[in-house]
């Protein structure tokens, strides 16, 4: 076991954490000097991962340094079902097909963040597909109805008369078995997990285990620093991404919370991020703290001379006013009456949607021919040619016709 003191390992652990249950249990368990079984659970839903997804493994990664045993569980058997976190409809079911090809995928990139060595991935289809019907009957006679709409998204949909497919009722309590399966002493999971952890818990309970402790972590922001980051928003950071579109991307992040990605994606120490937030204070430029970020990010998913490639790139882009090479121009029909700052932001993919474009153009960071703009209504006319730019990274040049 790793001889960190136990004060220190709480406060690593605990960095970035938004709720921790049972914190006097963890603590009493870290005292034994054991390792302890670590867990979270990834539906392989989509062949690619993006940082968000990294914020667990990052905190998976803390665990292994401290010696504990860590477990990558792929759900692909939950993943036959949908997890229904969040949802206001029916998550339609992956083929076997597509669940086997995406969980290949995540095989292979999640060892840019955690040990190799010390990562064991199992897949829960290894205890539920032999599970007949007669045990899963069983396993559904732990819960009641009530207790499984009592789950906040059951119940708004329950409420709305928004349909709910009995086999969803199930998903909570196939990923909380997946605890009693693994015999866990902490499962890891976003804030929006709660409920299925909770399950985890009860049904350890059943089966005569010591409940797990539960650790949540909040959804990471992408790059508009307001809604969470997705792919279909448009507002992530690949782990596969290029290594400049992965610097760019880390460059374009707000300033306000730059922070929340050293707490919940980086992995340096609380002693280092604490030392970048007093230069900040002291009046370092943040942007100089953010190539620090860049640089590590870009360094983990490829290498360190990539990272420095990426970090001149950029300087030499943007910092100097260069636009890239390849800068396509787009034909963008805007009719004779012409169309809104906003909508041609959107339509370019510049911007998620027509708010995001708003509220960029509110922060001052869109600029037309390298001049920023103050007004996200005003008319784009035909028969211009214009460069535009929000923030550091995203531009395009259009056409309007």
């Amino acid at each position: 076991m790793n001889p960190t003191p136990l004060d220190e390992q709480l406060a690593l652990l605990e960095r970035g954490v938004d709720e921790l249950l049972l914190r006097d249990e963890l603590i009493e368990r870290l005292k034994l000097g054991r390792p302890l079984k670590i867990k979270a659970g990834f539906d392989p839903t989509a062949p690619d991962l993006h940082l968000g997804h990294t914020v667990l493994l990052n905190k998976m990664r803390q665990f292994q340094e401290l010696g504990h045993e860590v477990t990558f569980l792929i759900g692909d058997f939950t993943g036959r079902i949908g997890d229904p976190s969040g949802r206001n409809v029916t998550r339609p079911p992956l083929d076997d097909k597509a669940i086997e090809a995406n969980a290949e995928t995540y095989k292979s990139q999640v060892f840019k963040v955690l040990d190799p060595e010390a990562t064991k991935i199992r897949f829960n289809a290894e205890w539920f597909g032999p599970m007949d019907a007669v045990g899963l009957i069983r396993l559904a006679s732990k819960q009641t109805l009530a207790r499984i709409l009592e789950r906040d998204d059951f119940d708004k949909r329950y409420k709305s008369n928004q349909p709910i497919a009995l086999h969803e009722l199930l998903y909570p309590l196939v990923q909380g078995y997946d605890s009693v399966a693994l015999g866990c002493d902490v499962e890891l999971g976003g804030t929006d997990q709660k409920f299925n952890l909770l399950m985890g818990r009860e049904l350890q309970k059943a089966n005569g285990q010591p409940p797990q402790i539960i650790m949540t972590l909040p959804l990471l922001e992408g790059l508009d620093g307001v809604q969470k980051m997705s792919k279909s928003l448009n507002n992530y950071i690949g782990v596969n991404d290029e290594p400049n579109d992965m610097f760019g991307k880390v460059m374009s992040i707000p300033d306000d919370i730059m922070w929340r990605y050293f707490d919940l994606v980086s992995l340096k120490s609380n002693q280092e991020i604490d030392g970048y937030k007093k230069a900040v204070e002291e009046g370092k430029n943040p942007r100089d703290i953010k190539f620090e970020l860049g640089l590590e990010i870009v360094a983990r998913f490829h290498n360190e001379s990539l990272a420095k490639a990426a970090q001149e790139a950029f300087v030499q882009r943007f910092q100097k006013g260069q636009l890239p090479d390849d800068l396509e121009t787009i034909n963008l029909v805007v009719g004779d009456e012409g169309k809104a700052l906003a909508n041609v932001l959107t339509e370019l993919s510049l911007t998620s949607s027509t708010s995001e474009a708003h509220r960029m153009v509110k922060q001052g960071a869109v600029r037309i021919d390298g001049q920023k703009v103050e007004d996200s209504r005003q008319l784009l006319q035909a028969g211009n040619e214009v460069v535009l730019q929000v923030g550091k990274r995203r531009v395009a040049r259009a056409k309007l016709t």
